[in-house]
């Protein structure tokens, strides 16, 4: 957790060493440092800057967006089977996880959005249309609320 305290008297920081002269100063980790010494060590963004929030593992300091891309858990689409980097948005229906262009309907391709509504049968996403045309074939008649 990242934090911005008042400076009552100089500290050391803990990226340079030197002495804290700022009127505030970053609480991260349990020690002090410059705006411009806390960085994520593989993009160089100031964390200060970016939110609240940094990460630490294998003695890295870094930014969300390279925590996930280094040790995020990934997974596979549903439809495409490739892997998903850990930082991409994703579509989610039930257990399954698609890249946002895969989340589409499996016999007509039109693709969902947000919002839309969509149907999981026999683990295929359907449109509404689709779904309800099965639905016929099968001798069942769409309820409709």
């Amino acid at each position: 957790m990242l934090s911005v305290q008042p400076d009552t008297k100089p500290k050391g920081c803990a990226g340079c060493n030197r002495k804290i002269k700022d009127r505030y100063l970053l609480k991260a980790l349990d020690k002090y440092w410059h705006e411009d010494c806390l960085k994520c060590a593989c993009c160089d963004c100031r964390l200060g800057e970016v939110g609240s929030t940094l990460y630490t593992k294998a003695n890295l300091i870094l930014c969300r967006r390279d925590y996930l891309r280094l040790f995020g858990v990934t997974g596979n689409c549903a439809a495409c089977s490739k892997l998903i980097p850990a930082f991409e948005m994703v579509m989610r229906a039930k257990d399954n996880v698609y890249h946002l262009d895969c989340f589409a309907c499996q016999l007509c391709n039109q693709r969902s959005c947000v919002g839309d509504k969509f149907f999981l049968k026999n683990n295929m996403i359907l449109c509404q249309t689709d779904y309800e045309e099965g639905l016929m074939k099968e001798g069942y008649a769409p309820q409709v609320r």
